[in-house]
């Protein structure tokens, strides 16, 4: 079976959205349909991978780079608006089962980031972040940034940045042998 991300849609989860964004409509252009499956919180700091295995940026290649993640402010081009991700944020919130529902303690997380290449908009890229505990999405954002450093600079591959990145956010620098 192909890996989908499961969402799965509680009458308490739509009434999220609908007052996130005044209605429920759209609701299925953020994300597929309910499969009934719920995200494991066991994978912390990173996500399910059930749920979300990440997803390429088809328009960021190695040969594209140079006019794509290396070019300062570039990723501001392709990033979704906040209306888009919280609906997602509040879904991801109920599949994930976390206990804790403010939208603020948490990022919509590009897990495979937009800065390496990551799909913008693509449900399967898109998770809620915690803000809390010792590897969060803040120090997730450091290690993005020292690895896109290192791609632009030519001392590892994209590939090897995503595959690294996708594999465990937390070793990557150490895997690439940047950190």
């Amino acid at each position: 079976m192909p890996t989908i991300r499961a969402f799965y849609c509680s009458f308490t989860t739509i009434a999220a959205i609908a007052v996130l964004s005044g209605s429920v409509a759209g609701v299925a252009d953020a994300a597929p349909a309910a499969t009934g499956s719920t995200c494991s919180q066991a994978y912390l700091p990173l996500p399910d991978p059930s749920c979300t295995p990440g997803a390429l940026n088809p328009d960021v290649t190695q040969s594209t780079i140079g006019s794509t993640i290396c070019v300062s402010g570039w990723t501001a081009t392709v990033r979704p608006s906040t209306s888009y991700t919280n609906k997602l944020k509040v879904q991801g919130i109920a599949n994930y089962g976390y206990s804790d529902t403010s939208l603020s303690d948490y990022e919509e997380d590009h897990f495979l980031p937009l800065e390496l290449g990551g799909a913008p908009k693509d449900p399967k890229n898109l998770w809620p972040e915690p803000h809390s505990g010792d590897e969060n999405s803040s120090s997730k954002d450091s290690v993005e940034n020292k690895v896109k450093k290192a791609v632009c600079a030519d001392q590892v591959t994209l590939t090897d940045a995503q595959n690294a990145m996708l594999t465990d956010w937390t070793t990557a620098e150490s895997v690439l042998g940047i950190g």
